[in-house]
């Protein structure tokens, strides 16, 4: 296996022992609020630091950006592992077993590397550019889904900003005419993870970060799905808007998507 992914793959497990050993101790947490339904813990930073540590002892010229503790490393480091050490963190408080780690690792501004790790269901999802995509190390592939009726979406309601929420509510209803269903689970690493998997025929978020969705575009582009920005971009890291699917599904919800799509959310900044 490739060296790289295997310390990152050594990273994401270390990380997800610390959040499930934490999991019956919920209660006894400190969490802090971040921002407007958006919250961290004790269990966020201790698994970053762990990623980071292990990440930079095989590494220590790579840069890193983290969810929690921001950008460290060498500046201008040809190589930044970009990080979300608990994705679905509302979940893990409630005690609704959806999250997961998610690491990514750009080489020259392109992600090259990508782990999801579901702790509770055991789940490893990794990829690497040209390699394909993995799912506990057996190969994966998008589904051969190719039009809206049967398909099975995911989607991130936009809580944090509702600025959107009326976009966001008219591109839910134009794709539920004929969908077979649209799942919120709270965790955009397991839900782009699931469109690669198979799981999910598309998927489509506002206001996202690199860190929630570097590792699972990799993991959809191996596994032989299409990721863009809501126009039909690659300005994804950037807007923080994500849309992904199947090659035949794709470009059909993203005609669904577009007559929503207000000047303010072709051109807004991902979300803090």
């Amino acid at each position: 296996m490739d060296p790289m992914l295997t310390i990152a793959i050594r990273a994401a497990r270390a990380a997800g022992d610390i959040i499930v050993r934490a999991m019956d101790r919920v209660d006894l947490l400190n969490i802090t609020p971040k921002g407007r339904n958006d919250f961290v813990s004790d269990v966020d930073r201790q698994a970053e630091r762990e990623i980071i540590n292990t990440l930079q002892r095989a590494y220590p010229g790579h840069g890193f950006m983290g969810e929690e503790g921001g950008v460290q490393g060498p500046a201008h480091a040809d190589h930044v592992w970009v990080i979300d050490p608990l994705d679905g963190t509302t979940n893990f408080l409630h005690g609704f077993p959806q999250f997961a780690v998610s690491i990514g690792l750009f080489h020259k501004g392109r992600i090259d590397k990508g782990v999801v790790y579901d702790p509770v269901k055991q789940e490893l999802f990794t990829a690497a550019r040209g390699a394909g995509a993995t799912l506990n190390s057996r190969r994966i592939r998008v589904t051969k889904q190719v039009g809206m009726v049967g398909a099975l979406l995911g989607t991130g309601i936009p809580f944090k900003d509702q600025s959107y929420l009326d976009a966001y509510l008219g591109m839910l209803k134009d794709l539920l005419k004929d969908a077979a269903g649209i799942r919120r689970a709270g965790s955009a690493a397991l839900d782009l993870a699931y469109v690669a998997a198979g799981r999910l025929d598309g998927f489509w978020e506002i206001g996202l970060k690199p860190w929630d969705m570097a590792a699972g575009i990799l993991l959809i582009q191996e596994a032989g799905g299409i990721v863009t920005d809501l126009e039909g971009g690659d300005k994804h890291f950037e807007t923080g808007g994500v849309l992904a699917a199947t090659p035949k599904l794709h470009p059909i919800m993203r005609g669904l998507i577009a007559p929503h799509l207000t000047d303010s959310l072709r051109h807004r900044p991902a979300q803090d």
